[in-house]
C-alpha cells in the first residue's frame, strides 16, 4: 500500500464538457479506482481552467460577468462528472484563493532563483491556444494547432529561462524511460526540445488572471500567463505552499493530459518551471489520443450537429433511448466505449454505429446475457442459491494478475485491461456451452451441476470486480443478481471461493436491454403475411413442390437460447434471446408458451430462418422463426441437432 495521486488536465470553461473532456475524466477515475482497490490512499484531482484570456472574451461577448460566467461553467463540469460516475476528490478551479497563493509563491520563488526576469516581448500569438509562435512555426500565416488567426503582441512582462533547461530535460527523459507516455509521444517530446527552447514570456496585461505579486518592478496591471498558472493547480491540491506534510505525501503526481498540451507544455515548460523552483518532477506524464468525427477533433462548433449529441449525459442519453436501458447503465456503458473502443494515446473516430455495436455486442451479449443466463440456471437447478463450492478456475486467476499488471503498473493500459475481462467472459459463455449442465441436470448428476454454476457464477464475481473501476454501477447491480450481498470492491476480493454457497441470486432481468436498428424493423403497421394453416398430422401437403433454389433462399441456422421470458402481452408467446455467431445475439417471438416454460430453453440449441424479414408481434420484434414441430393436439417440438454445433453453422 502506498499513496497515489493522478490528474486530469484542467479544462477551459468556454463551453460544457464533451466526450473529448470526459475520455481523460473516466480514464482517471478507473486508475484511480483500481489504486483505491488494491488499498492505496489515492488522490485523484480534476477541475477547471478559468483565468485564460479567451474565457474573459468568451464571457464579454455573452455580456456577462467573468465570474458569473466560470462560475456557471464550473457548475456544469460538476454536475456532469457528477451523473458519468466520477469519483474525484478535490475539484480545483483556479480562480480560488489557494491557487492564487500557489501561483505567485512558485512565481516569486523563480523570481528570487533568477529564473523570471523582466523584458519586453514582441512576437505572434494565438488567443485561442494561449501559446506563442515563431514567424516559422506558423502555418501559412495561421496557429499550427488550430488554424485559427494569430495576433502580433508587443509588451513588456515577465520571462521565465525556459532555455536554460532543454538540457536537464533531456537527460531526466533518458534517465527516466517511463516517465513520458506513449513512447512515440516521448520521442516527439524529444525532438521538440532538441529544436531548441526559447525563454517565454510568462505575463499579460489584463484585468482577468492572477496578478503578479505587486512588490515587483512593473507589476502594476500584469497577470500571471495561463500556461504557467495552470500546471501549478497539480501542486495547489497537494498542498504546495502552506501544507509541507501534505505536499510530501502527495507529491509527486501522474497527470493525464491531451497529446495537445503535452508536448509544449507537460513535457517541458511545466517540468521546467519545477526543475527551477527545486521540486521534484510529476511522476509520469501520460498523453491520451482524441476523439474525431470524420477524421476532425471534436469541436463544439464544427459538430454541435453532425445529427447526434456530444454531451457524455446526451450521449448516454441516446443510448437510453436506442435500448430502453436505465440511464445509470447507459453511463457506464459510454464508459466502457470510450476506453475499449481504441488504444489511449491513439486517436479514434467517433459513431453512435460503433457505440451501439459495442452495446450490443460486449455489453448485452457477453455480459449481459452471461449474467441473466447464470441467474436463470441457479434459480432452475439449485432453486435461486449459491450451490457448494467448486475447484478454483485458472482462468479467472490470469484474469486478475493480468488487470493488475494494466492497471496497477508503471504503464497503464486501458484496452488490454477490458481485453483480459472480455476473456474471461469468452470463457465462461464457452464453459456453458461444453458443460452443458441441463444435460447434467437431466441425467440426474447434481453435484456435477452444482460445480458448474458454482464455477460460472464466482467467474463472473471475479469479471465483476475487475470490471468495477470501469462500470461501478453495472458491477454492483449484477453482483447483486449472482447472490454477492455484500461485495467488497478490493483487489484482496480476488479470493476463489468468496462467493458464499447458500447465498441467494436476485434475478432481476437482462442489466443491457439490446439496440435494435430501426432501419431493419418492419412497423407495426406494416402488413404481416398470414401464416399458412397447418396440415393435420399425416395429411399430404396441399403446397406445390419447390426447386432446390427455391429451397436455397432459406437460410436456417444453428444457435443457442441464451435468455428466455414470457411474452408480457401474450400468453402463447416467449421471447428468445439467441446466440447464432453474430455480433450480437438475435431476439425471436415464438408461439410455444404452452408447451415450454421459458427457464427449459436456455442453453438449448435450436434451428430459426436467419433471413425472414423481421417483424414485430404484439409489440416485440422479432428477428427470424422457430423451427418445431407441429404435432397437432399433442403439442409440437422444438427443431434442435443431435449434438452441440458451433452457433451460426448453416443448416442444410
Amino acid at each position: 500500500m502506498g499513496n497515489y495521486y493522478v490528474t486530469t488536465p484542467i479544462y477551459y470553461v468556454n463551453d460544457v464538457p464533451h466526450i473529448g473532456t470526459a475520455y481523460p475524466t473516466i480514464a482517471a477515475d478507473v486508475v484511480s479506482r483500481f489504486h483505491r482497490m488494491m488499498g492505496d490512499a489515492v488522490r485523484f484531482s480534476t477541475g477547471t481552467d478559468e483565468n485564460a484570456t479567451k474565457v474573459a472574451r468568451v464571457a464579454a461577448s455573452r455580456g456577462a460577468d467573468p465570474m458569473a460566467f466560470v462560475d456557471e461553467m464550473a457548475a456544469a463540469f460538476v454536475e456532469t462528472w457528477r451523473r458519468m460516475h466520477v469519483a474525484y476528490d478535490d475539484f480545483i478551479r483556479t480562480t480560488e484563493p489557494r491557487h492564487h497563493e500557489a501561483t505567485q509563491a512558485l512565481f516569486l520563488r523563480l523570481y528570487e532563483n533568477g529564473d523570471v526576469y523582466y523584458a519586453e516581448y514582441e512576437g505572434w500569438y494565438c488567443v485561442p491556444c494561449e501559446t506563442h509562435f515563431l514567424e516559422t512555426q506558423l502555418a501559412e500565416g495561421k496557429c499550427p494547432d488550430c488554424g485559427r488567426a494569430v495576433e502580433w503582441m508587443k509588451e513588456p512582462g515577465y520571462f521565465f529561462r525556459l532555455s536554460q533547461y532543454a538540457q536537464p530535460l533531456l537527460d531526466y527523459i533518458a534517465a527516466h524511460p517511463n516517465w513520458l507516455q506513449p513512447e512515440f509521444r516521448k520521442n516527439e517530446a524529444v525532438q521538440f526540445i532538441k529544436g531548441g527552447l526559447r525563454d517565454v514570456n510568462i505575463t499579460r496585461r489584463s484585468d482577468w488572471g492572477i496578478p503578479v505579486p505587486s512588490h515587483l518592478p512593473n507589476s502594476e496591471g500584469l497577470v500571471i500567463y495561463v500556461w504557467f498558472d495552470a500546471p501549478i493547480n497539480y501542486i495547489t491540491v497537494a498542498g504546495y505552499p502552506a501544507d509541507a506534510e501534505a505536499f510530501a505525501r502527495w507529491w509527486p503526481g501522474t497527470h493525464i493530459v491531451g497529446k495537445d498540451i503535452f508536448t509544449r507544455f507537460h513535457a517541458t515548460l511545466w517540468p521546467a518551471m519545477l526543475m527551477a523552483a527545486g521540486l521534484p518532477l510529476p511522476a509520469a506524464v501520460v498523453a491520451h489520443g482524441f476523439w474525431t468525427i470524420g477524421g476532425e477533433k471534436i469541436s463544439k462548433s464544427k459538430h454541435g450537429g453532425k445529427g447526434f449529441r456530444i454531451n457524455p449525459l446526451d450521449l448516454s442519453q441516446e443510448i437510453v433511448e436506442a435500448s430502453g436501458a436505465d440511464i445509470d447503465v447507459a453511463v457506464d456503458s459510454l464508459r466502457y466505449f470510450l476506453l475499449r473502443e481504441m488504444p489511449f494515446g491513439m486517436d479514434g473516430d467517433f459513431s453512435l454505429e460503433a457505440l451501439y455495436r459495442r452495446y450490443n455486442s460486449d455489453l448485452a451479449n457477453d455480459l449481459g446475457n452471461l449474467v441473466n443466463r447464470t441467474v436463470t440456471m441457479l434459480g432452475r437447478y439449485c432453486g435461486g442459491a449459491i450451490p457448494a463450492r467448486a475447484d478454483v478456475l485458472p482462468e479467472a486467476l490470469h484474469a486478475a494478475k493480468q488487470v493488475e499488471r494494466c492497471l496497477g503498473g508503471a504503464v497503464v493500459s486501458y484496452l488490454e485491461a477490458l481485453k483480459a475481462i472480455w476473456e474471461l467472459l469468452g470463457y465462461l459463455n464457452r464453459y456453458i456451452e461444453e458443460q452443458a449442465p441441463w444435460k447434467l441436470h437431466k441425467a440426474g448428476r447434481a453435484e456435477e451441476v452444482n460445480a458448474v454454476m458454482y464455477t460460472l457464477a464466482e467467474g463472473i464475481r471475479f469479471a465483476l470486480v475487475l470490471l468495477y473501476p470501469f462500470m461501478p454501477v453495472v458491477a454492483e447491480r449484477a453482483a447483486a443478481q449472482i447472490g454477492w450481498a455484500h461485495p467488497a470492491w478490493k483487489v484482496s476480493a480476488l479470493a476463489w471461493g468468496d462467493l458464499r454457497p447458500g447465498s441467494r441470486t436476485q434475478p432481476a432481468g437482462p442489466i443491457f436491454p439490446r439496440i435494435i436498428d430501426k432501419e431493419t424493423i418492419v412497423t407495426e403497421e406494416t402488413p404481416q403475411p398470414a401464416a399458412p394453416a397447418a396440415p393435420a398430422p399425416g395429411a399430404a401437403p396441399e403446397q406445390p413442390l419447390i426447386s432446390i433454389d427455391d429451397f436455397a433462399k432459406v437460410q436456417l441456422k444453428a444457435g443457442t437460447v441464451l435468455a428466455a421470458e414470457k411474452h408480457p402481452k401474450a400468453d402463447k408467446l416467449l421471447i428468445l434471446q439467441v446466440d447464432v455467431g453474430e455480433d450480437a445475439p438475435r431476439q425471436i417471438v415464438a408461439g410455444i408458451a404452452a408447451v415450454y416454460p421459458p427457464e427449459t430453453l436456455v442453453g438449448r440449441q435450436i434451428v430459426i430462418v436467419a433471413n425472414l424479414q423481421p417483424a414485430r408481434l404484439r409489440g416485440e420484434v422479432s428477428q427470424g422463426m422457430l423451427l418445431a414441430a407441429d404435432m397437432g393436439e399433442t403439442g409440437m417440438a422444438v427443431l434442435s441437432p443431435d449434438t452441440v454445433v458451433p452457433n451460426g453453422s448453416m443448416v442444410r
